[in-house]
């Protein structure tokens, strides 16, 4: 009986490890956004449609302003969704997106919590976490 409750007591627990968020929030000069785990912030872009099933970022775009790509396997949960998104290499990827909004990087952040992006071409705007 023992042995079946820690059996239990960790699958639970490796449950609720498997179901983190993929981003966290982060203190910026922009005020509190959604980041990658190392701290790199991430953007939204108007282009994109909210709930669309496909980035509308592609070519040059998607070389300055990378995926935020989601791990093999990952699965949507809550307000974090997938969403197809063409690499910089040409291959078919997974994308987070939040709230239906696709998340990307800016090429030109280079340290955890840069905001360089936000407001660039009037189009891109920094993740804000509510």
């Amino acid at each position: 009986m023992k042995r079946i409750l820690i059996g239990l007591t960790a699958l639970l627990v490796s449950g609720y490890a498997y179901a983190a968020e993929p981003a966290k929030v982060v203190d910026t000069s922009a005020g509190k956004v959604y980041a990658t785990e190392s701290g790199m912030t991430l953007y939204t872009f108007d282009k994109d449609t909210k709930g669309a099933d496909k980035s509308a970022c592609e070519d040059k775009c998607i070389v300055k302003w990378p995926p935020f790509l989601a791990a093999e396997g990952a699965a949507a949960e809550g307000e974090w969704t997938l969403v197809d998104v063409t690499d910089k290499d040409g291959a078919a990827k997974k994308m987070w997106a939040y709230e239906g909004w696709p998340l990307y990087l800016y090429v030109d952040d280079t340290a955890a919590g840069d905001v360089k992006g936000d407001g660039a071409g009037g189009v891109w705007h920094v993740a804000k976490a509510d």
